[in-house]
């Protein structure tokens, strides 16, 4: 008997989970593991960092709102913007799961040093790792963004909201 209410326990604290990221915009690749991750979680965050060191496209802003937009029709969905530490977030927000999408064995380096850092720091984090399907998998913002500058076609790369937050 005490096994199960430890076990009920452990599955109550695994319902929520954070998908962080700058969104620079926000993908399709982004959407494909945002969808992955709404199937397996009853809520995902989706917190937008504003990571001013990374020089964004885009202002905090505007990428809160256009994955707002790209994420409206997923019930279990939340976006919020945020400039802490993701831990920190994580412990306010009462959540210890977060999503990581990985594309290909360079993000995996990274990635991982990443979620060892946040677990250095909260024991209690873990670290979810999904990969998003092959059509996606080539997908980053930093692609997006290089396509935009030079007013290349990316309309296939990001979800049709945003392209309309876009115009």
């Amino acid at each position: 008997m005490a096994k199960d209410k430890k076990d009920k326990k452990l599955i109550a604290s695994y319902q929520k989970a954070i998908y962080s990221g700058t969104f620079d915009p926000i993908t399709n690749g982004h959407m494909d593991i945002i969808t992955r991750a709404a199937k397996i979680f009853d809520e995902v965050i989706i917190a937008v960092a504003k990571s001013e060191r990374k020089n964004p496209m885009f202002t905090h802003e505007q990428r809160v709102e256009y994955a707002k937009a790209a994420t409206k029709h997923l019930e279990c969905v939340t976006v919020i913007g945020f400039d802490t530490l993701l831990v920190d977030l994580a412990s306010d927000l009462k959540i210890n799961t977060i999503i990581r999408g990985l594309r290909a064995v360079s993000d995996f380096e990274y990635e991982l040093q990443v979620g060892y850092a946040n677990s250095s720091i909260d024991k209690n984090l873990e670290t979810l790792y999904l990969m998003p399907t092959l059509e996606n998998a080539f997908v980053s913002s930093t692609i997006v963004r290089e396509i935009i500058l030079y007013n290349g076609k990316f309309c296939h790369l990001v979800p049709k909201e945003v392209l309309k937050c876009m115009s």
